[in-house]
């Protein structure tokens, strides 16, 4: 992942639901850009705050055993509200099923009691290795580099495997 839309994971039920927060600052590089005299931020870097709160439930229920979780479908997405700078975004998702490869998702992110951002993601995850024969060596530095971001995200209360 290289841009975080996450900055900090506050609860995690692992196999179930997981918690998170993004505090939207004007120093965003996005913001300034979307839009110079109404800076919001974009729905679809919401979706990948979403995104990224399933894939962090998905590796942590997982051990992080899988280099890769990738979004396969967005389902019903509704944007309701704008966030702005110094608004704190929470997100939750919860696992609706988890069918081999792929995992489903109710997903909301919302700013106090308003709604943001809701819908369905459908993730996939797999291994570099098993699905395209790469070398095992790019799964296990991915995962190593999950793993240091799992841990600033967590503060390291829930250790990762």
């Amino acid at each position: 992942m290289r841009f975080n839309q996450l900055d900090r994971i506050i609860e995690l039920v692992p196999g179930q639901r997981l918690r998170a927060i993004k505090c939207v600052t004007l120093a965003e590089q996005h913001l300034q850009d979307h839009f110079p005299l109404f800076p919001v931020m974009p729905g679809v870097l919401m979706l990948e705050a979403l995104t990224q709160a399933a894939s962090w439930l998905i590796r942590s229920t997982d051990g992080f055993e899988h280099s890769m979780v990738v979004l396969k479908e967005a389902k019903n997405i509704k944007f309701q509200d704008f966030v702005a700078p110094g608004d704190r975004l929470e997100v939750v998702v919860e696992v609706i099923k988890n069918e081999g490869e792929l995992v489903h998702f109710k997903a909301v992110g919302t700013i106090g009691d308003k709604t943001a951002v809701n819908g369905r993601l459908v993730m996939e995850k797999f291994s570099l290795a098993d699905r395209y024969s790469e070398d095992p060596v790019f799964d296990r530095n991915a995962n190593f580099g999950h793993r240091q971001t799992f841990q600033r995200l967590t503060g390291g209360q829930w250790s990762s495997p």
